[in-house]
C-alpha cells in the first residue's frame, strides 16, 4: 500500500506514544525503526484507516488502541505497525531516548518495567502527579517529557535549553543558528552523560520549515510534551520613520511565528492526545513585558506581544480539548542577553542610536536607565523565567494566561 504523507513516522509514532502515556502516566521517548523482529511487538493493521494514501489519525488511533486492549494488561515495549499486511515499521519505547534507542538496537521487546510498578491500564494515571499532590522535586516537573524551544541557541532560548535538560528533559534546540544549536547540545550533552539535547534547523516565520521540524522530533522521539515559542526578533523605531519591512520582520517572527509554531507542535500533540487523553501537554510562548504595557518607538515588537497574547487566550479556548495548556511568560529585560547586550545589534545600541533615552552618550548610560526603571534594580534572568515556566508547566489548573516576571515594573491589571 503507498501511502501519500511525507513522513509516516509523523502520524504514526505519536500515535504509539500515546498508548505508552496513557498506560504509565509517565513520559516516554518513542524511537521509529525498520520493520525487521517484530516476534514479541505488539501488532497492529491500521490498513482500515487508510484511504486513497492518506492515514486517518482518529481512525489508525482507534485501531492501535484496540490493538492494545487485545493484547493484555502489559505495557509493550514495540509496536509493529502494519497497512493492510504491509510492514510500514516498528516502534520502540522507553523512558529516556537513550534507553529507546538501546531497545530498538538489541531488538528487544519485553514488556517496559516502569519505576513505581505501574505499567498496567488498570491504573494508568495519564497525570504527572497524583491528585492534589505537588511535584517531590523541581526535576519532576519536565523529568523524561520532550521539549522544544525555539531561538534555544542563545539569550533566553539557552538559558531555558540549559534549565529544562538540567531537570531531565529531552530539549530540541531549535534555531536558524544551526552551528550554535549544536555546540551548545554537545556542551549538555557531554557535561550530563547522556542524551539531553539535539539540535534542529528551524526557521519559525516559514510554515514548511515549522512542518519539517515537527515531523523531525515525532521520527526522532515520537512526540511532544513541551513547546516553549521563544524565537524573537526586534526592529527598534518611531511609527513616523519605521519602513515596513522591517515592521513585517518583527512581526513574522513574533506574531506569526508563534502561530505557526502552535499550529504544528499542537498537531503533534493532538495526536498523542487521541491515545492518552488524560496527558497534559504545554505550549508557552515567552513573550515581554512589552506585551502588556507597550513599547516607546518600539511598536513593532510591542505589537506583535500584544497580539501573542491575544492569540494565546484563543489558542488556550480551543487546545484545551486536547488537553494542551497555552500561557505565557512575560519577562522583564534581559539585560546579559545578545539582545540587548550585542555590542553591534544590542537594544542598548539601537536605542542610543535612536535616542529613546534623553541624555544618554553610551550604550552603558542606557543600560543603567533602564535598571533604574526596575524595582529590584535588575534585569530579569534565565532562572527567573524558568521558575515561572516550571510553575506554568505544573499548574494543571490554568490555561490562557500571561504571568509577569517583571522585578515589579509591571503591576497588575
Amino acid at each position: 500500500m503507498k501511502l501519500a504523507e511525507k513522513s509516516v513516522n509523523a502520524i504514526l509514532a505519536p500515535l504509539v506514544r500515546g498508548l505508552g502515556l496513557n498506560a504509565s502516566g509517565e513520559a516516554l521517548a518513542v524511537v521509529p525503526g525498520p520493520a525487521g523482529k517484530t516476534e514479541g511487538a505488539l501488532q497492529a493493521d491500521i490498513g482500515p484507516a487508510v484511504r486513497d494514501g492518506l492515514i486517518d489519525e482518529k481512525d489508525a488511533a482507534a485501531i492501535l488502541r484496540d490493538a492494545a486492549a487485545g493484547a493484555g494488561a502489559k505495557l509493550p515495549s514495540s509496536v509493529h505497525v502494519k497497512a493492510d499486511g504491509e510492514p510500514l515499521g516498528t516502534y520502540w519505547m522507553d523512558r529516556t531516548l537513550d534507553a529507546a534507542r538501546a531497545r530498538m538496537k538489541r531488538g528487544d521487546p519485553s514488556p517496559l518495567a516502569l519505576e513505581d510498578g505501574r505499567g498496567t491500564r488498570e491504573n494508568a494515571a495519564g497525570a504527572l502527579c497524583p491528585p492534589g499532590a505537588s511535584s517531590r522535586s523541581r526535576a519532576d516537573v519536565v523529568k523524561n517529557r520532550v521539549a522544544l524551544v525555539t531561538g534555544g541557541a542563545q539569550g533566553f532560548g539557552e538559558e531555558i535549553v540549559r534549565g529544562l535538560a538540567a531537570s531531565g528533559a529531552l530539549v530540541f534546540i531549535a534555531d536558524l543558528n544551526i552551528k550554535g544549536a549544536e555546540q551548545l547540545a554537545e556542551k549538555i550533552n557531554g557535561a550530563l552523560g547522556k542524551t539531553s539535547a539535539l539540535a534542529l534547523a528551524l526557521d519559525v516565520s516559514r510554515e514548511e520549515s515549522a512542518e519539517e521540524a515537527a515531523a523531525a522530533i515525532a521520527e526522532t522521539a515520537g512526540g511532544l510534551d513541551i513547546l516553549i515559542s521563544n524565537a524573537g526578533v526586534l526592529k527598534a523605531g518611531s511609527v513616523l520613520e519605521q519602513d515596513l519591512p522591517s515592521f513585517t520582520f518583527a512581526t513574522g517572527v513574533n506574531y506569526t511565528g508563534y502561530f505557526i509554531m502552535a499550529k504544528h507542535g499542537g498537531r503533534l500533540m493532538r495526536r498523542q492526545n487521541r491515545n492518552a487523553p488524560l496527558w497534559k501537554t504545554d505550549i508557552i510562548q515567552i513573550n515581554s513585558k512589552s506585551g502588556l504595557e507597550g513599547s516607546n518607538k518600539n511598536g513593532a515588537y510591542a505589537g506583535g506581544k500584544f497580539g501573542g497574547l491575544g492569540l494565546t487566550a484563543s489558542f488556550a479556548l480551543e487546545l484545551i480539548e486536547y488537553n494542551i495548556k497555552v500561557n505565557a511568560v512575560c519577562p522583564g529585560n534581559f539585560f546579559d542577553g545578545p539582545l540587548w547586550s550585542d555590542s553591534e545589534k544590542g537594544l542598548f545600541v539601537q536605542y542610543l542610536k535612536a535616542g529613546k533615552v534623553k541624555g544618554a552618550k553610551t550604550a552603558a548610560d542606557v543600560k543603567t536607565f533602564y535598571e533604574e526603571k526596575v524595582p529590584m534594580k535588575r534585569g530579569c534572568s534565565g532562572q527567573d523565567v524558568m521558575r515561572a515556566i516550571y510553575y506554568i508547566i505544573e499548574q494543571e489548573y490554568e490555561t490562557g494566561q500571561a504571568v509577569p516576571v517583571t522585578g515589579g515594573q509591571v503591576m497588575l491589571h
